[in-house]
């Protein structure tokens, strides 16, 4: 019994720790305890991504990088129109990337054709309907690529 005396307290101070993690992400949870509102990533509905393709193919490495979410949380629920719900977690913070991933993970072994709306548009949080997740918004078609300047011969002059 005397060597079990001392765990307790290590297990607890392990515990404590993992629960704090990074300094200013929150569990969503405690946020919706405290109301202190969430502000969701403008980046992602401009990020043209299909959802069954890998996030890594996008250009926009920066964006990815960036929180979901202001403030940062460790994980949020990702609810779909028709039902499906999935969860993207990182400890140090959600980013859009950690999102993508989870949506990704869902999507990737769907043809093209079995998607009706095959390109994400954005998040959406509305407290009313649930704290603690962002509602995902798709749309059919992607936007056309920007034109690029200086091709020499074709679209110079409208």
């Amino acid at each position: 019994m005397a060597e079990a005396s001392g765990s307790p307290a290590k297990t607890k101070l392990g515990a404590d720790k993992h629960r704090r993690g990074t300094e200013g992400v929150y569990n969503i949870n405690d946020l919706e305890k405290e109301g202190k509102e969430l502000a969701v990533a403008k980046e992602t509905q401009r990020l043209n991504w299909k959802i069954n393709t890998s996030p890594a193919s996008l250009d926009e490495k920066e964006t990815l990088q960036k929180y979901l979410t202001q403030p940062p949380v460790k994980k949020i629920d990702l609810h779909f129109p028709l039902g499906l719900e999935v969860a993207a977690r990182n400890p140090k913070g959600v980013t859009i990337k950690d999102a993508l991933d989870a949506i990704y993970k869902q999507y990737k072994k769907k043809a093209d054709d079995e998607l009706s709306e095959p390109f994400l548009a954005g998040f959406e949080w509305d407290k009313e309907t649930s704290w603690t997740q962002l509602i995902v918004h798709l749309k059919k078609e992607g936007a056309p690529p920007p034109k690029k300047k200086g091709r020499k011969g074709k679209d110079d002059d409208d």
